[in-house]
Order: C-alpha cells, then structure tokens, then sequence
C-alpha cells in the first residue's frame, strides 16, 4: 500500500470528510548523478557569479524578481515567508461544476484520496453525489507550501483530486497564430472518409501495459548488463525527507442539513493582473 504524502480532510459545508493523499503518478525517467571519475564521489553545483565567474559564499546570496529588463526588486527571506499561505491541512471546496467545463490544458497532477480514520461513509456520499449528479467540486488546498487550484472527481469506486493549472499560467489558443489555412479549412468529404477508416483500422483498446520508454529500458538494461560484470562503484549517498503529518480532523457528516442553509462558500480571490517577468 502506497504511503500517504498529506493527511487532512476535505471540507465543504460544515462537513469535514478525514482523507489521505497518495500520488498517483511516478516519475520513471532515469537519473544521472554527477560523480569524480578519480574518487566517485558525488559532484554538486557551485554558487557563481555569472559575471565575474567566481564562485560565492551563501550568505552573499539574495532573491530577487526581474521588474524590468536587468532592473530586480530584492525580496528577503522573511518577506517570502509571510507571502507563502498558510497550511490548513483542508482540501476547501468553494464550488461544483460540469465535469466538462475545464480544459484540459488546466489539468496537472493527479493524486488519489483515500478516507482516513472512519470518515468512508461521507467519503462514498461525496463520491456517490459527484457520480450521479455529473459534477466534479472546485477546491484550493495547500501542498508544500504553495496554493493550489484543485478539482476533485470520483473514479471507480476511489475519489481523485487533479491539481489545476492557475489561469494565469496557461496561454490561450489565439498565441498558437492559427491561419486560414487551419481556421477555414475545407476538408474534402473523400479524403475525410478515407481518415475515419484509417483511424478505424488502426482503432483498438487501451492496453498501457504495452507502452515503454524505450530510451529508459535501454539505459537500464545497460546498467543491468555493466553491473553483472562487476562494473560498479560504490557512492555514499544522504538520507530521504520525513513525511509531512497530518492534522486531527473530525468526521462530521451529520452537518450536512446545516450546511444547506449556509450558502455557497467564496471562490479564491482573483488578484490583478502583474507585470510579466521572470523569478530568479
């Protein structure tokens, strides 16, 4: 069983539904430490000055936001701090809306939910309610530090939240510069035909098990293959970070007959538009 990476509840309502976030993606791509072939030992990046070329001592080191082309405002430690939102351990849902109103390009990264600690009751009445009415339910949640836009919908018998894409962060089609060429086309019903049979022809099941990376199997493969030759050095390596622990949440579904009558909780705040620019 997969180790929970946050632990809180979903809140909507006055109801609060005890529930464990557990990824729902790896990352597979092969990683390629930096080593001295003359010790094998690791090799980190060093703090230099892209001017001068000399390396720095930590201390000497700022934050700073490009305003303007090489003009930077400097944003201290303290003032990053008490920007960052504050870790409430709640998936808050603020809204419900059709499963098919957000595009696509707003979707991240998915995790799965699973109740937590006696809450599978009004964990399957959200999931049940989801399902039949078509919905999925609009959230903010707060993972690492940073907000995010979430959705959350149910799949099968389980619940999954999708961390969305901010607005502001997903370019619109118009930056794609379509021309008439695509806009107005006109497509030739016998060529048209002749495409549908060959989506046909090449149509079949979802089988993900038959999909690799082969670029990954290949360099695994290598290493499998240098390894049983005893082509190995050995690499001390530190320890991993803890997991975060989550808050003491209550089960409280016999509240949902209050929170009818309270009314829709607010959406996040839109914040105006800021300048484009860059974090350094």
């Amino acid at each position: 069983m997969a180790r929970a990476i946050w632990k809180g509840a979903i809140s909507f309502g006055l109801v609060h539904i005890p529930v464990s976030l557990n990824t729902a993606v790896r990352t597979e791509r092969v990683d390629f430490d930096w080593l001295d072939k003359r010790s094998m030992e690791p090799v980190g990046y060093k703090r230099v000055n892209k001017v001068t070329g000399k390396e720095i001592d930590k201390e000497h080191i700022v934050k700073g936001v490009e305003y303007e082309k090489g003009r930077y405002v400097i944003i201290s430690e303290e003032e990053i701090r008490n920007a960052r939102p504050e870790a409430t351990q709640t998936i808050d849902i603020f809204s419900f809306v059709d499963a098919s109103d957000i595009p696509l390009q707003h979707f991240d990264t998915p995790y799965y939910l699973s109740p937590d600690r006696r809450g599978g009751k009004v964990y399957a009445l959200l999931r049940e309610t989801l399902e039949s009415t078509g919905k999925v339910a609009l959230a903010t949640v707060v993972l690492h530090t940073r907000q995010h836009l979430a959705l959350l919908r149910p799949l099968d018998e389980a619940l999954v939240m999708i961390t969305l894409r901010w607005p502001e962060e997903v370019r619109g089609l118009e930056t794609l510069e379509l021309d008439k060429s695509v806009t107005d086309a006109k497509v030739d019903k016998r060529e048209l035909d002749m495409a549908k049979r060959l989506v046909e022809d090449m149509s079949g099941p979802w089988t993900p098990e038959n999909y690799h990376d082969a670029f990954r199997q290949t360099i695994l493969d290598l290493v499998e293959e240098k390894a049983a030759k005893g082509k190995i050095s050995v690499v001390e390596k530190g320890e991993g970070a803890a997991v975060q622990k989550g808050a003491d949440i209550v089960d409280l579904t016999e509240l949902l007959k209050r929170s009818l009558g309270g009314g829709k909780k607010a959406a996040p705040e839109k914040k105006p538009a800021k300048r484009s620019r860059k974090a350094s």
